[in-house]
């Protein structure tokens, strides 16, 4: 990376998923911060210091997809990739059309994400399209 790392915030209330995808990034040269919560993040100042998010659904307060609405509703552009180890109806698509970038199903396929990480994790801020696909 260049002068300064950007951050990654990596979201999930299940700690082995949380430490596994820091060490995973961490290992690929990304700066990982965990939270266990979509409200330690927010509280934390996550949002300001943050380059992208990678967050579960499935958590007891605020769901990752609440999450997803409430950073598409403030005025920074950031990549939010979506994860999930729960089945459910709403697919990739749902997610997409709903402003991430990314959505994988638990276990996460570490390349793929590493893949599409490198797309949007730069060392300078820009302006983030939405709807991509990541392959899992």
């Amino acid at each position: 990376m260049g002068m300064q790392a950007r951050t990654i915030a990596v979201i999930d209330d299940d700690l082995r998923v949380l430490e596994s995808l820091i060490n995973l990034l961490a290992s690929c040269g990304y700066k990982a911060e965990g939270y266990s919560s979509a409200e330690e993040f927010l509280d934390s100042g996550g949002l300001q210091k943050s380059s992208c998010v990678i967050t579960d659904v499935e958590m007891r307060q605020m769901s990752g997809l609440g999450l997803l609405h409430h950073i598409n509703n403030t005025a920074r552009a950031l990549p939010v990739v979506i994860i999930t180890g729960k089945p459910s109806e709403k697919s990739e698509s749902f997610y997409l059309e709903k402003g991430a970038v990314g959505f994988f199903r638990k276990p996460v396929d570490g390349d793929a994400l590493v893949d599409l990480l490198k797309g949007f994790v730069k060392d300078e801020p820009r302006v983030y399209p939405r709807r991509q696909v990541a392959r899992s």
